[in-house]
C-alpha cells in the first residue's frame, strides 16, 4: 500500500489520479489532497477517500474547509493545512510515499523541490518545476535520492520508449533525437489575423484533450510545446538541437525517439492523461486504467507536420530560452503565466500574449542570463518578470 499525496487534487490531473486511485485501493491511499479554494469539490472527494491531511492555499477556504469537516459524522480524522507552507509540510510527510505533483504554475515549486529533497517518488506534471528550476531540481532529486517520474503524456511516452532500465536525469544511450508530438491546437489551421483577436471560448477548446483554462491555452499558443522542450531537456539530459516537436493533429502517437540506428520507437494511446499517470504510479510494473484502447481493425490516419513559427513563436521563444539558460526559462514561464491570465480575464487579446512574454524576456535579458543559486534568487527574478509583465499588460489595456 503506497501513500499518496494528491498535489491539485480538484484540478483534471488530481481527479484522473483520484480515478486510479479508487479503482486500485489495494495498492494505493490517498493520504494528502490540496487545493487553492475549491471547497465543494475537496468536501466529496474528502468524504469518499478519506485523506489523513488536506491542504486548502487560501486560508478563507481552509478555514470553511475545516467548520464543514467538523459538521460531518466522518470528517474526524482529517487534518486542515493552510498556505503555501501547508503544501511544504504535507509534501514531506512521513505518510507520503508518492506526490502527484499537478498544481499549475509556479505555486508547485516549492513543494515539489521539498519532496525532491525529501526522497520522494514523483509523479511531475508540474512543467514549471523543471522549466523555471531545472539545474535546483535535478540536484535536489540527486541529493534526496527521489525517484522522478514525468506524467505529461509527451515525456511519459518518451521515458517508456527509453527502456526499462533508463532513469531520469542521466543520458540514454543511442539516442539521436527525441519527437514530442503536439495537436497544434484549436488554431491549428487558423490564419495570423484570425488568430491574433481569438475568444477565450475559442482558445480553451482543445480539439483532443480535456484540461483546465490555463494550459488549454498554453496548447493555443504552442507554448504548452515550449515549457515541454524545456523539460525534456532536463528530464532526458540531451540539449535543444536534439528535441524536435512535430505537429500531430490527432494526439495518438504521443512522442516518438528516435535511436543512432535509425530506429524511431513511439508510444501511442488515446487521449486520456490516466493512461500515462497510472504508467507512473505503478512504475516499473502495470495497473489497469480504464482509457479507451485504439481500434486496430478499423481505418486510421497519423498525419504529420512541421510546426509554424511565424504564427506560433512560442516555440522559437522557449529555445531561445533554453539557449540562454540561467533564468531565462523562468522569466519566459512568468511572463506567459502573467500573460495567459490576462487574456483569460479579457484584458488583452490572444495575439498579444506572445509580445508580453518576447518583451519581458527582452528587458531582462542580462538578469536572466545568470543561474540563480538558490530558490529565493529564483523567487525574485519570478517576481521581477511578472511585475514587468504586468506593467506591459497595463499599457495595453489601458
Amino acid at each position: 500500500m503506497l501513500g499518496v499525496a494528491v498535489f491539485g487534487s480538484t484540478g483534471s490531473i488530481g481527479q484522473s489520479t483520484l480515478d486510479l486511485i479508487g479503482l486500485h485501493p489495494e495498492r494505493f491511499r490517498a493520504e494528502v489532497l490540496t487545493a487553492h479554494r475549491q471547497v465543494e469539490p475537496m468536501l466529496r472527494d474528502c468524504e469518499r477517500f478519506q485523506p489523513r491531511w488536506v491542504v486548502m492555499t487560501d486560508p478563507a477556504a481552509a478555514k470553511a474547509l475545516q467548520t464543514r469537516l467538523r459538521e460531518a459524522s466522518w470528517g474526524a480524522g482529517i487534518n486542515v493545512l493552510t498556505g503555501p507552507e501547508g503544501l511544504v509540510t504535507a509534501a514531506v510527510l512521513p505518510e507520503v510515499d508518492m506526490m502527484i505533483a499537478g498544481i499549475v504554475g509556479a505555486a508547485g515549486l516549492p513543494s515539489v523541490l521539498a519532496a525532491a529533497h525529501a526522497g520522494k517518488r514523483i509523479l511531475l506534471a508540474n512543467k514549471e518545476a523543471l522549466v523555471m528550476a531545472g539545474p535546483l531540481m535535478v540536484q535536489a532529486a540527486r541529493a534526496g535520492g527521489a525517484t522522478v517520474l514525468p506524467v505529461d503524456s509527451e515525456h511519459n511516452a518518451i521515458f517508456q520508449c527509453l527502456g526499462e532500465n533508463y532513469r531520469c536525469f542521466a543520458p540514454p544511450k543511442g539516442v539521436r533525437r527525441l519527437l514530442l508530438t503536439a495537436s497544434g491546437g484549436p488554431f491549428r489551421s487558423w490564419d495570423k489575423a484570425r488568430m491574433f483577436s481569438a475568444s477565450v471560448g475559442e482558445a480553451i477548446a482543445h480539439p483532443n484533450w480535456s484540461m483546465g483554462r490555463k494550459i488549454s491555452v498554453d496548447s493555443a499558443t504552442m507554448m504548452n510545446k515550449g515549457l515541454e522542450l524545456i523539460e525534456a531537456h532536463w528530464l532526458f539530459c540531451l540539449p535543444e538541437s536534439a528535441i524536435e516537436v512535430v505537429v500531430h493533429p490527432q494526439s495518438i502517437v504521443h512522442s516518438m525517439v528516435e535511436f543512432d540506428d535509425g530506429s524511431t520507437l513511439a508510444q501511442l494511446g488515446s487521449p486520456d492523461m490516466r493512461t500515462p499517470i497510472a504508467c507512473a504510479m505503478s512504475w516499473p510494473t502495470r495497473i489497469h486504467a480504464p482509457a479507451k484502447t485504439l481500434d486496430w481493425q478499423s481505418a486510421q490516419r497519423l498525419d504529420f507536420e512541421a510546426p509554424d513559427t511565424e504564427r506560433f513563436p512560442s516555440l522559437a521563444l522557449a529555445r531561445a530560452s533554453l539557449r540562454t539558460g540561467g533564468a531565462a526559462p523562468a522569466v519566459l514561464n512568468a511572463a506567459n503565466e502573467v500573460a495567459v491570465e490576462a487574456f483569460l480575464s479579457e484584458h488583452i487579446r490572444f495575439g498579444e500574449i506572445f509580445g508580453t512574454v518576447e518583451s519581458t524576456l527582452a528587458e531582462l535579458s542580462n538578469q536572466a542570463a545568470s543561474t540563480p543559486g538558490s530558490i529565493d534568487e529564483l523567487l525574485e527574478i519570478d517576481q521581477r518578470a511578472r511585475q514587468i509583465a504586468r506593467a506591459r499588460i497595463a499599457k495595453i489595456a489601458g
